[in-house]
């Protein structure tokens, strides 16, 4: 199977499972508003970005033995398989066993980490901060084993046993908090489901790779550990400098403003992480081919997919980034009332950012799949600390707003500094190409968003159901129609079309 055909597969179950948990999700969120309350909605979501912070202490050994597996997979060294699975093993229990330290510590200052937590005493906020982090430490135990399969290109597998876990989990969620609406209930109900998921997936990839059960494995040579060593070292500057800047933002909500807000924030995230997900699937489902392309095609080749992968980013990037913009709090009133809206300002923040963040993602997958970690092992942290002080600064000057502002400066040193590094090292050439097309790009964006936020106030003088149907096709019809209708000469777009259209198994 080729690297379009595994991508396409990727793709459409990723779909697939991101249409059954966002239905679910959906409906989820809902029922525990209504049952459970808006705090309770709050440190549910503080929670979760606590835990995501912790995870921090995987310093990136994930991503460096990925790319290390790239090689040996697509020669079916199945020998030199098992013995980066085996030091992968090593490493991840070790890690389980650091969160696990970290996590305990850090539950005697939950107290100055929230502010206002409502009726909830200290006591109960503590017992639930401990399952959340259960849940967290077991996935150590078995997640590396997922590695081998994306290396395979086989991202569906990992997908497939997600969304299965989630459906049940959600389902039983829904159930419990109708009968019984209790906050121990819901988050005990995950943690026995993740559990047994967690049991099931180690039987059964020890069924699907055998061979990685076998005690005779040979030792890694010192260049090949030293290789990986190297990596990591450099995708701990990256780890860090990406934590401050992406997950701080809720921590400084709830530390200078409130957790309801965290809530009232955590719904917003919620359709922009679920939407959003039908088109990550699309950008991280193609991250093994990149790993096999560059380890098997020259460096024009190389080029023109990243072109492609970047065009693609900027055009769904940027309708999904205007669609939300102009319809995402029409639907929040829709959904759990009015009462829970953000201001615009603060939506249009979030949305800058978003735009931004695809081409990072452009940008991040194809430095991550090449193994480009050690020239800017440094910016993420220059990131964090400037997110950090403009964020902290400004929420207490202008409020919510601030924090975003924080996002965006410090996302947009990477959106600068990124395309240099990449041009030189993996295509020995100029970046100017690539900043000429995001001028190009952002002005197509720009007019766009003017003309359908003036189709907007025309079409849409009340919120209802059948105005926002009606509006979601106006954004859909004349966003892409324009695009094409500027881009459709171009190469990359040519290429798509082939892609999408052409006969056979498609290695490209």
């Amino acid at each position: 199977m080729g690297r379009v055909k595994y991508a396409a597969k990727n793709i459409t179950f990723g779909w697939l499972g991101n249409i059954v948990t966002l239905l679910l999700g959906a409906l989820l969120r809902q029922i525990f508003i209504e049952h459970l309350g808006d705090t309770l909605t709050g440190v549910n979501d503080y929670y979760t970005n606590i835990l995501t912070v912790l995870s921090l202490a995987e310093l990136g050994i994930g991503t460096a033995f990925n790319f290390s597996l790239y090689g040996p997979v697509a020669r079916n060294d199945y020998e030199k398989i098992k013995s980066y699975m085996f030091l992968y093993k090593k490493a991840y229990r070790t890690i389980g066993c650091v969160v696990a330290a970290i996590g305990v510590a850090v539950a005697p200052f939950l107290k100055y980490l929230i502010e206002d937590p409502g009726r909830n005493s200290w006591r109960d906020l503590t017992v639930y901060y401990f399952i959340f982090l259960f849940n967290t430490v077991s996935t150590y135990f078995v997640s590396y084993k997922y590695s081998l399969v994306n290396a395979q290109q086989k991202n569906y597998i990992q997908t497939n046993i997600i969304t299965i876990t989630k459906a049940v989990t959600v389902s039983l969620q829904i159930a419990g908090l109708l009968w019984m609406p209790n906050f121990y209930l819901y988050l005990l109900t995950a943690a026995g489901v993740e559990l047994m998921q967690k049991i099931f997936v180690s039987f059964y990839l020890d069924r699907l790779y055998p061979y990685l059960k076998e005690k005779k494995v040979q030792k890694l040579s010192k260049e090949e550990v030293g290789e990986i060593v190297s990596q990591t070292k450099a995708l701990v500057f990256h780890k860090v400098g990406d934590m401050a800047r992406l997950q701080t933002d809720t921590m400084i909500i709830g530390a200078f403003i409130d957790v309801t807000t965290v809530g009232f924030v955590g719904t917003y995230n919620y359709v922009i992480s679920s939407v959003s997900n039908f088109v990550n699937i699309i950008f991280n489902s193609v991250l093994s081919g990149f790993g096999n392309l560059i380890a098997t095609e020259n460096k024009e080749k190389q080029y023109l997919l990243f072109r492609v992968y970047r065009f693609a980013a900027c055009w769904i990037y940027g309708f999904s980034a205007i669609g939300f913009y102009l319809m995402l709090t029409p639907l929040i009133i829709l959904w759990v009332g009015e009462a829970r809206i953000l201001p615009d300002l603060v939506i249009g923040c979030i949305m800058v950012d978003y735009y931004f963040k695809g081409e990072r993602i452009v940008l991040s997958n194809y430095k991550t799949a090449a193994g480009v970690f050690e020239q800017d092992k440094y910016l993420t942290l220059i990131q964090g600390g400037v997110n950090l002080v403009i964020s902290i600064v400004l929420v207490q000057r202008i409020g919510l707003v601030g924090i975003y502002i924080g996002t965006i400066v410090s996302g947009l040193i990477a959106n600068i500094t990124k395309p240099f590094i990449i041009y030189k090292v993996c295509f020995g050439r100029s970046a100017y190409i690539y900043f000429r097309d995001s001028v190009k790009y952002i002005g197509v964006n720009v007019f766009v968003l003017l003309l359908l936020a003036w189709l907007k106030s025309s079409l849409m003088t009340s919120v209802s159901v059948p105005g926002f149907a009606v509006m979601v096709v106006v954004i859909t019809v004349v966003y892409n129609g324009l695009f094409l209708g500027v881009f459709c000469r171009c190469e990359e777009f040519r290429y798509v079309w082939g892609t999408v259209f052409r006969k056979g198994n498609g290695r490209g």
